[in-house]
């Protein structure tokens, strides 16, 4: 047994700490089926004036705050474009066409976002025989790409392409809390590239449960009936409103210690001679190495003996997740065991 663990599996392993209890237990509550919850009306308020939306909907997860989307913005039988490697394709258990009933169409990625290029070709207006793209998925940070903050002029042109064509844009921004603290951009700038955004509260804020989904009035109405149809209706969840309204409050910004903690994890692993990566790249609390002459589980293993866990990512990759619960001194033993590491 070892005497020390560095937990670097994923942000979701967080724990609330003492004043986030505290907060949850004084919370206000109501039955929020009813729209009786006064704290969970304030944090969709909250969250909504955050990334400039009109509106906004508490979930129980990320994926469920992504499908309702995606399913309040198409018809069953339309097609919506995503870029290859998109958290709704690769996490969600086939989501889209199962309850939304439409098909998804993958394009090559450019820094983070869906190729325009690509998307220009793959678009079909519902003609004759062709499904229609109704819907373009964008994701920031990217998961899957090293938590990266993706390229903005590209995130522009896919606006302009589908204010041209009548296609609506969401924004998985699960992690959108990273990329505003990592580029100084506030929320809604980065938000305003889609007409619905999702954020996750239970991810770097630290909340044990929850994520957010905000847009227009009439999509948030909508969005509010598949919540129920998903079974996403709770009662008196006040007390997991304010664990979110807390975490706004004073997790949020503390997240570029997390950045920090990431690049000293990215520049030990550039220093071995088994894993290939560029800290430059590193934007964010993800690190993702790609593996020179070793598997990724004989690596896993290798440091889970001496108490650092992280995940595979395929064979030859491995990810690993910085964040509140981790300190500076988890990570410099972290990098220590990574450095002497031997293959």
């Amino acid at each position: 047994m070892v005497a020390r663990v560095v937990d670097l599996r994923s942000d979701t392993v967080t724990r609330p700490d003492r004043p986030m209890l505290e907060a949850m237990v004084a919370a206000e509550v109501g039955d929020d089926v009813l729209g009786d919850d006064p704290t969970v009306k304030e944090l969709e308020r909250r969250y909504a004036e955050i990334v400039g939306k009109e509106a906004a909907l508490f979930t129980p997860s990320g994926t469920m705050g992504n499908q309702v989307a995606v399913a309040a913005w198409t018809s069953g039988g339309d097609e919506i474009i995503l870029g290859r490697e998109a958290h709704i394709i690769e996490y969600e258990y086939g989501a889209p066409g199962f309850l939304a009933r439409v098909l998804t169409r993958e394009v090559p990625v450019v820094e983070g976002a869906p190729d325009p290029d690509e998307v220009r070709k793959r678009y079909k207006s519902g003609e004759f025989h062709s499904s229609r793209t109704s819907l373009i998925c964008l994701e920031n940070t990217h998961n899957r790409l090293g938590g990266i903050v993706p390229n903005q002029g590209i995130f522009r042109a896919l606006r302009a392409f589908a204010d041209e064509h009548g296609v609506k844009i969401h924004l998985d921004g699960a992690r959108l809390w990273n990329a505003s603290v990592a580029t100084g951009k506030p929320m809604a700038e980065l938000a305003s590239v889609g007409d619905s955004v999702m954020s996750c509260l239970s991810k770097g804020l630290g909340c044990p449960i929850g994520s957010i989904l905000a847009g227009p009035g009439d999509f948030i109405k909508r969005a509010h009936r598949l919540r129920k149809i998903c079974g996403g209706g709770m009662r008196q969840v006040g007390i997991l409103a304010a664990a979110g309204l807390y975490a706004i409050e004073h997790n949020w910004r503390r997240m570029a210690e997390d950045h920090e903690k990431a690049q000293r994890i990215a520049k030990t692993l550039a220093a071995t001679p088994w894993a290939g990566i560029d800290p430059a790249d590193v934007h964010t609390n993800i690190v993702i190495p790609v593996l020179e002459g070793v598997a990724s589980q004989r690596v896993v293993e290798g440091a889970a003996e001496r108490g650092v866990r992280f995940f595979p990512f395929g064979e030859d990759k491995i990810r690993l997740v910085t964040h509140r619960d981790v300190s500076f001194d988890d990570v410099g033993y972290a990098c220590d065991v990574l450095s002497r590491l031997r293959f």
